[in-house]
């Protein structure tokens, strides 16, 4: 698949109730550099990421996200998504160079469900990214979970069909998986830019603008066990795992950062192409795909802790 118009998430901001905690776990476990800090904010990116920063933690008195960014292919895509966006009736909002650091101008918007998203076009580069002269495998040797770089985020609320509409029909994302319940009511939609399982997914909740998690790769099954040894050594608050989903057949483990952040480590997946049908599931064959081993939905899942 040809990828031309919006490339992949790029970056994440999330809230924390402690930014030096914070800074700790996703730069010592989750093993993302740092990049910069400043206020109320932290910059931090992954080995295998060219970009300057893929994570922001922000200081406020409560968790939970507060803008996630999907990179365009250049300026000229960015003005036509926010046409587009406009002419869905979308009210979109200009954020100007600057105000990230090492970051272009970003056009904000938000979906029925209540979460905010930057489009963007420009970031510096990052002084620690992957080298591109006669390349080793990586710069410096992975840290803490070995997080290869950012992979997407679920969010939930109620009205998802709407959400999800916005990203189909105004940024050209397709949808490759949903749950739905015995009317056909969408419970569950996983989206695509790219060749992956998701880039984003809505989940249907009780509440508006909650994220349920947001995910980080790992190259493999056994970094996700790596993860989880890790998880146990460092007694870092544990949701669920390690197992796998029906859903997208990636391999995962769940488990919290010190503000209540859900985060995963994520590693395979399936391809997705253009011509594929979307996979479908039903509400009785949920906890299957959700966690393809145990086949049932654990209540802490379900919550939200944001």
């Amino acid at each position: 698949m040809a990828v031309t118009g919006v490339l992949r998430p790029g970056f994440v901001q999330i809230r924390v109730m402690n930014l030096d905690e914070g800074i700790v776990h996703y730069r010592d476990n989750l093993g993302l550099d740092l990049v910069s800090q400043g206020g109320d904010f932290a910059f931090l990116s992954a080995y295998d990421e060219f970009d300057r920063h893929s994570l922001v933690l922000r200081q406020a008195e409560e968790p939970g996200l507060d803008v996630l960014g999907f990179k365009v292919i250049d300026d000229q895509a960015l003005s036509g998504f926010e046409k587009r966006l406009k002419d869905a009736g979308v009210k979109t909002e200009g954020i100007p160079v600057g105000d990230h650091p090492g970051v272009g101008r970003r056009i904000r918007f938000s979906v029925p469900t209540g979460q905010v998203f930057d489009l963007y076009s420009d970031m510096e580069l990052s002084d620690s990214g992957p080298m591109t002269k006669n390349p080793d495998i990586w710069r410096n040797e992975p840290r803490g979970m070995r997080i290869s770089r950012f992979d997407h985020c679920a969010v939930l609320g109620v009205d998802i069909a709407a959400s999800a509409e916005i990203f189909e029909s105004a940024l050209d994302f397709v949808v490759t998986e949903r749950a739905i319940d015995p009317e056909g009511n969408p419970v569950a939609i996983f989206l695509t830019c790219s060749n992956k399982a998701h880039d984003i997914a809505f989940l249907a909740g009780p509440a508006d603008a909650k994220l349920h998690h947001a995910s980080f790769l790992v190259d493999s099954w056994n970094d996700v066990g790596h993860a989880c040894d890790l998880i146990a050594q460092r007694n870092i608050s544990l949701d669920i795992g390690p197992t796998r989903h029906g859903i997208t057949r990636g391999q995962t483990v769940y488990f919290f950062d010190p503000s209540g952040n859900r985060n995963e480590c994520f590693a395979g997946g399936y391809q997705h192409y253009p011509d594929n049908p979307v996979r479908e599931w039903t509400v009785d064959q949920m906890g299957k795909a959700i966690f393809y081993y145990e086949k049932e939905v654990h209540d802490r899942f379900t919550s939200v802790m944001t």
